[in-house]
């Protein structure tokens, strides 16, 4: 019998690769949760007397074009240069136009949506793409979750709710149903686009995740051929809305420039995650960055945290003991 020395489950140096691979995660999804959650303060930042000075619409295609260039320039420094010259094929480059399209119908939902449901019911709606997404990623990947699993979406569902209802201002509701002006409100129509917009966006995240792992090519040049549609999709539905509200950069500050560079970074962050981790832990990441973006804004917008807060807390740590112990 040949017994070879520290290669087994208990070897020292097996150990520490995995401890220096839970560390590189571990930093990897903080800065996710930490980019995320900083996105709405730094929206409200940005905002002159009340209103947001840019367009969001040329936000959305810088941000696209800097995921490209990043893209474009990780590949020249660490991938193969050969692989720009040669055209690659439609079969290989077609697929990654399908993420750029529902994601650009999913921000036109979000508009749409405002007419038929007031921003909270939205909000709390929203939570409902959790639920579409698990069940995209259990039926389309096949992965098969264990019930304790399941549960812990479930919580992890609850707490969303649960933060969104206790971000609500029931003051402001009361001086609303006094006044006499819009409240709390959904029409069968809404409730139909947000179930619309819940599937587009767990099947948008569970096709980009099949996608990255089905092809084996360098995730720098997968990045490449995503943002090439995202760039142009966007950029075709920009164009009308950025000609009847403002010019292309008009209104762009140093706060805006940062939420540029940290979305860009959460998107490529985003399909290493999706790449050779799970379209369920970007869950995780989103719920936990409501709990930094609840801190956030009471640290620099002086925002009343209330004792339900610590609910949506205790939820989403449950949650994710249950699903990864």
């Amino acid at each position: 019998m040949i017994v070879i020395q520290n290669v087994g489950p208990s070897s020292p140096a097996r150990r520490r690769r995995q401890w220096v691979k839970r560390l590189e995660w571990g930093v990897l999804l903080g800065l996710m949760v930490l980019i995320y959650g900083s996105h709405a303060p730094l929206i409200a930042l940005t905002k002159v007397d009340g209103q947001v000075p840019f367009s969001p619409s040329s936000c959305v295609v810088m941000i696209e074009l800097v995921k490209l260039l990043i893209s474009l320039a990780t590949l020249l420094l660490t991938g193969d240069p050969s692989a720009l010259r040669a055209a690659p094929s439609l079969v290989l480059v077609a697929p990654y136009a399908v993420p750029a399209v529902l994601y650009a119908l999913n921000n036109n939902l979000v508009v749409l949506m405002q007419a038929y449901m007031d921003p909270s019911s939205y909000q709390v709606l929203s939570n409902l793409k959790i639920a579409s997404t698990a069940l995209l990623y259990s039926f389309c990947l096949g992965k098969r979750l264990r019930s304790a699993q399941w549960l812990s979406l479930g919580l992890l569902m609850g707490a969303g709710v649960c933060h969104s209802y206790s971000s609500l201002d029931l003051g402001d509701l009361e001086r609303a149903e006094a006044e006499a002006s819009p409240r709390l409100h959904v029409t069968a129509w809404g409730l139909f686009l947000v179930l619309v917009y819940c599937f587009i966006s767990g099947l948008a995240a569970v096709y980009t995740e099949r996608v990255l792992k089905s092809q084996q090519l360098p995730l720098s040049l997968q990045n490449l051929y995503l943002y090439v549609f995202g760039v142009a999709i966007n950029g075709v539905s920009s164009l009308s809305s950025v000609a009847s509200e403002k010019g292309f950069l008009e209104g762009y500050s140093g706060a805006v420039w940062a939420i540029i560079a940290g979305q860009a970074a959460n998107g490529l962050l985003m399909s290493v995650v999706l790449k050779h981790g799970s379209g369920i832990t970007r869950l995780f990441v989103i719920s936990c960055s409501m709990l930094v973006n609840a801190l956030l804004s009471w640290a620099i917008l002086g925002l009343q945290l209330t004792p339900l807060f610590l609910l949506p807390v205790s939820m989403i740590g449950l949650a994710a003991y249950l699903y990864y112990r």
